[in-house]
């Protein structure tokens, strides 16, 4: 889980976004004896997301494969008795959509406790603490999560808030980017946390001038908190996991990779795959542990030997480089400056693992054939992941890893060109890349006016030749690819629209542009070389919108909603009320 970002996070009405239209259909699988179509789609706009920019109006499918993309009578020509034609009456289709950077179960189990994300405010945050307490009576634990750094002075919530509702019982609220975490003292004496407790090595603890825990946890000073909690049960993560699904579903998403893989998580997606409840196609990146060292990658390869069953398989590794910007965590080039004075500091962030160590890693991951995903979200954390790829390419030459850099919230001009020349795919979270509190009130002052340029630099990687992917970081920011694609093109979000002015508008990015990367782009991070574009003999892996998505007249992008979402011609998702 990563950093902080605007504050919408599930979509409209608390959950699903749903808009009632014409004329979805389910598949009928099989199609019949005479090789007809099980599905017809006609009088479309069919955004295939190749490589040529093709565009079609009707789409046949059969036994989970496109048979035909083009005209109407191409796809008619298909039809039998029993085959569905669905009139799409200029409605946009466009293959599934891919998110190369998410946390599924984590956003599930957030939403089944203390569940933070959709409010706004401490008032409110402590009003739904308050409310769970009381209606969650017998928990040891109180857990959930989901506040916003722009709610507390200085980004840092303090432990006597928590305190005032439940001082018999441990507090551990993460908040939405899960890089701090807000605690009550409860929790706090449970970790021997006080005011001769030093820092651990990758993490603070917030104080109080005379030294006492504040009630705020930077980075690794979570876990001295966190080792403490039981783990979710199995259960718990297989209704998370499947709570997920179907959410991300409702949204047009086909496929994700999970950014946080640990043997618990793991075993929930392979439970779900093996019973058959696994419809999405899922790359799980197995979790680095930063506090040991190589010697870890022999369990890696065994995890990945017992990973792989049906749309599941762990084939890519997590490693995190850094922290976050907002709480000075960020690894950077240039030094914080102070938000009272604007002078420089001494502080440049934290490298979470050692630069040397990092190539050394990389090069043996690549040799062995996972797929580095880094997050890397400062300049000086983005310029040590391209330099761990230089390594492993110079000692293993030119594979197919696939390696990805998630996040580029800072990076500087000299590294555009490198991620062409490295083949490292640029994963970015479009929806942060806005003017809100977060940004106006803890970024800009910290990083100044040269550094805030070089944020969320889309239209200059592309202009660079950089591959782009692009993932939400869910539960972080909302899923939902469409809000984020608004983003990526205005630079303004669903919320700020009328109401701030475009962020770095030079680096917005066409709809078209934006499309393909959480289509063709995000499938080629998960190397689904037979999806993420429609074509003849491809997967029928894709997403029926409820207008003509590239008619302004329409309404804006975000404001789009999902009808209905296939995986291999399956629907795995259709909007109530459709017939």
């Amino acid at each position: 889980m990563t950093r902080g970002g605007p504050t919408r996070v599930t979509g409209r009405n608390g959950g699903v976004r749903r808009r009632h239209g014409r004329g979805i259909l389910r598949a009928m699988p099989n199609g019949d004896r005479a090789g007809h179509a099980d599905l017809v789609l006609t009088g479309g706009r069919i955004f295939t997301a190749d490589a040529a920019g093709t565009w079609a109006r009707a789409l046949a499918i059969r036994d989970g494969r496109v048979a035909a993309v083009g005209t109407d009578a191409q796809s008619m020509a298909l039809a039998g008795p029993t085959t569905r034609v669905v009139d799409l009456c200029g409605r946009t289709v466009t293959p599934g959509f891919g998110d190369s950077h998410v946390h599924p179960p984590m956003g599930g189990l957030a939403q089944i406790r203390c569940e933070l994300h959709d409010a706004r405010g401490k008032a409110e945050y402590l009003a739904i603490v308050r409310a769970y307490v009381a209606s969650h009576p017998d928990v040891p634990w109180v857990l959930g999560g989901g506040w916003s750094l722009a709610d507390f002075p200085g980004g840092l919530p303090r432990r006597e808030d928590l305190d005032a509702l439940v001082a018999d019982r441990p507090v551990f609220l993460p908040n939405r980017d899960g890089h701090d975490a807000w605690v009550n003292s409860r929790a706090l004496e449970l970790a021997g946390i006080t005011r001769d407790t030093p820092d651990p090595e990758h993490g603070r603890i917030v104080r109080d001038p005379d030294g006492t825990p504040l009630g705020t946890l930077h980075e690794g000073a979570m876990d001295l908190v966190e080792r403490l909690i039981p783990p979710p049960t199995p259960e718990d993560l297989r209704r998370a996991l499947l709570e997920s699904q179907r959410y991300l579903h409702s949204l047009g998403i086909t496929n994700w990779q999970d950014a946080w893989v640990t043997p618990e998580t793991q075993t929930a997606y392979l439970a779900t795959a093996a019973s058959g409840e696994l419809t999405a196609r899922v790359v799980g990146a197995l979790w680095w542990e930063r506090e040991r060292g190589i010697e870890q990658i022999e369990e890696l390869v065994e995890r990945r030997a017992k990973g792989r069953l049906g749309r599941f398989e762990a084939t890519s590794v997590k490693l995190m480089i850094d922290g976050i910007v907002e709480n000075r965590t960020a690894s950077m080039t240039e030094p914080y400056l102070d938000p009272r004075d604007g002078h420089a500091t001494a502080n440049r962030g934290l490298d979470f693992i050692d630069p040397e160590l990092l190539k050394r890693v990389v090069v043996k991951l690549d040799a062995l054939g996972f797929q580095p995903h880094f997050h890397a979200l400062g300049d000086r954390a983005v310029r040590q992941a391209l330099d761990a790829v230089e390594a492993a390419r110079a000692t293993n030459g030119w594979t197919d890893t696939r390696p990805h850099l998630a996040h580029l919230q800072v990076v500087h001009s000299d590294d555009l060109p490198r991620f062409r020349r490295l083949g490292a795919l640029a994963n970015a979270q479009p929806y942060w890349a806005v003017e809100e509190d977060q940004m106006t009130e803890l970024t800009l002052p910290i990083l100044g006016p040269v550094v805030s340029a070089r944020q969320y630099p889309f239209r200059s990687l592309l202009a660079n030749g950089a591959t782009l992917v692009m993932g939400s970081d869910w539960s972080v920011s909302t899923p939902d690819p469409l809000a984020e694609m608004e983003v990526a093109v205005n630079r303004v979000s669903d919320e700020s629209r009328g109401v701030k002015p475009p962020f770095l508008p030079e680096e917005r990015i066409t709809l078209t542009s934006a499309l393909r990367a959480f289509t063709a782009g995000s499938a080629h991070a998960q190397h689904l070389d037979e999806a993420g574009w429609l074509g003849e003999g491809r997967l029928a892996d894709f997403a029926i919108l409820d207008r003509d998505l590239f008619d302004r007249g329409a309404g804006e992008i975000g404001e789009a909603r999902v009808l209905a979402t296939f995986v291999e011609g399956q629907a795995v998702y259709e909007a109530p009320g459709l017939d």
